[in-house]
């Protein structure tokens, strides 16, 4: 079953985010996911939002988003990732095969 991680985000030391961001492609490439949004800006339709930027990706399943997020390579680059940003991440449940007629 799909599975999406999606990331708020504050960044707090923008060179060490830099960092992270400039490899990040390198490393997730190497793996089953798709990044499906990265925004700085994104339009605030409802609510208050105080971060600076959402993250939206996609896996197969959950195994593989864990492949990519516990590889020695993803934890190598978080480490800017961290020092550079802070924020919550969620791993979500896509739906099964869609219901017949919809």
């Amino acid at each position: 079953m799909t599975v999406y991680c999606l990331a708020q985000i504050s960044i707090t030391d923008r060179a060490a985010y830099d960092r992270y961001q400039a490899r990040f492609m390198e490393v997730f490439l190497r793996f089953k996911g798709r990044l499906l949004a990265a925004d700085e800006a994104p339009l605030v339709i409802e609510g208050g939002w105080e971060r600076d930027k959402v993250i939206l990706m996609s896996f197969p399943d959950e195994a593989s988003w864990r492949d990519w997020a516990l590889s020695p390579a993803y934890q190598e680059i978080s480490r800017d990732r961290h020092a550079g940003s802070d924020g919550v991440a969620l791993l979500l449940k896509g739906f099964g095969a869609a219901p017949s007629g919809t």
